[in-house]
């Protein structure tokens, strides 16, 4: 009996040296990926090497991130342990939740008091010196807060209703609030929310639109004076990338288009290319097919419409807005987004120069609790 451990031992030893050495070797030949699609994300590269990166810890900090990121047949172990984890019970990875009814549900930290304080004195002052347009802003919840009796049973996010209260009580009198909270928690049996991704779905966002135009003084267009169009039923997005949990079923994109022909001139500051759409239907084929809208995020872009109605809206925003704007340029001549992650100049002078005379700020509640270049508007 002995005997025979012995051999199990040499064999199985055999066996896990064997496929150390094959998992080197592979990790060796195979070339390293720039992107994850799986993931969604960019994947770190080999670090350069250097005694001062070293000795402050940074190389062997990217090394690590970077075996990490580069190990051969990466996104199979990450389905393997997603797989398990499920069948163990787990239904939190990485701040997301799995939920009922395949919905993924981004987490929601209880907010630092001072950077909010911090956040809405910006804006207060911004508004200040922008005295002769009209200030508007909407937070909108996410689906973690108008979704939660989706949430797993244990979760227990900080409070976005409460939240977007003080937010609300922060702001000066020159600023007009926007609250859709009861409009987005009575439409919630509808599909206003991605079940894989962090974003309201262009339903959601119409009945953001048609609440916006209460405060804003616009006539809402109807559900019927567009054609609605699946552009796609692929679509696995951020949460999904982020949370590592699979077997879920996709989510389904739709875009509004205006029954009545309308003409359109878009200009990308960083591409310095215009185009006659904020469509670029051609997305809907790549992995984040949310960008459809805009192609994604830019510092600045100008839209002009077939309005002559000489109405100019300035929107500093996130990309909850990207699925929003389009409807809003069924009433103004020209819409500005900025975004002051990627936009550096002064917001004011751009909305002087170019006479706006109305500000939309529009932030989802996660992104405007933890962007910090919130604090750079001016």
């Amino acid at each position: 009996m002995k005997k025979y451990k012995n051999v199990y031992k040499c064999v199985l030893g055999a066996f896990v040296f064997l496929y150390i050495v094959v998992i080197l070797a592979s990790n060796i030949v195979t070339a390293d990926k720039n992107f994850s699609d799986s993931e969604n994300r960019t994947l770190q590269q080999k670090p350069k090497f250097s005694m001062d990166r070293l000795i402050e810890g940074k190389y062997t900090s990217n090394y690590e991130k970077y075996i990490s990121d580069q190990f051969v047949g990466r996104d199979f172990w990450i389905g393997v342990k997603s797989a398990t984890e499920k069948l163990l019970g787990k239904t939190e990875n990485n701040d997301v939740y799995l939920g009922k009814d395949g919905y993924l549900f981004q987490k929601f930290e209880k907010p630092n008091i001072k950077n909010l304080e911090n956040k809405l004195n910006t804006i207060n002052n911004f508004a200040l010196n922008n005295k002769d347009t009209h200030v508007y802003f909407m937070l909108a919840p996410n689906s973690t807060r108008i979704l939660e009796d989706r949430l797993p049973s244990y979760a227990s996010p900080a409070d976005q209703r409460d939240y977007i209260n003080q937010v609300n009580h922060g702001l000066g009198k020159d600023i007009k609030f926007v609250d859709v909270f009861d409009t987005m928690n009575s439409n919630k049996d509808k599909y206003i929310y991605y079940k894989t991704d962090h974003h309201w779905t262009t339903e959601g966002a119409f009945y953001a639109y048609e609440d916006l135009g209460k405060y804003m003084g616009y006539s809402p267009l109807k559900k019927e004076d567009f054609k609605i169009t699946k552009v796609s039923d692929e679509f696995y997005g951020t949460l999904y990338s982020r949370s590592g949990f699979r077997n879920i079923k996709p989510d389904t994109i739709e875009v509004y288009t205006p029954k009545e022909e309308t003409h359109y001139k878009v200009w990308y500051s960083d591409e310095k290319k215009e185009r006659d759409s904020f469509l670029h239907l051609e997305n809907a084929n790549k992995k984040d097919k949310y960008t459809v809208f805009f192609n994604s995020n830019h510092p600045l872009v100008k839209i002009q419409t077939g309005v002559n109605n000489h109405k100019r809206l300035l929107v500093i925003k996130d990309s909850y807005a990207n699925s929003l704007v389009p409807f809003l340029t069924n009433h103004y001549s020209e819409i500005y987004m900025v975004d002051p992650r990627y936009y550096t100049d002064s917001i004011t002078d751009l909305a002087k120069a170019n006479s706006v005379d109305d500000i939309l700020l529009l932030y989802n509640v996660n992104t405007f609790s933890e962007d910090a270049s919130i604090n750079t508007i001016r």
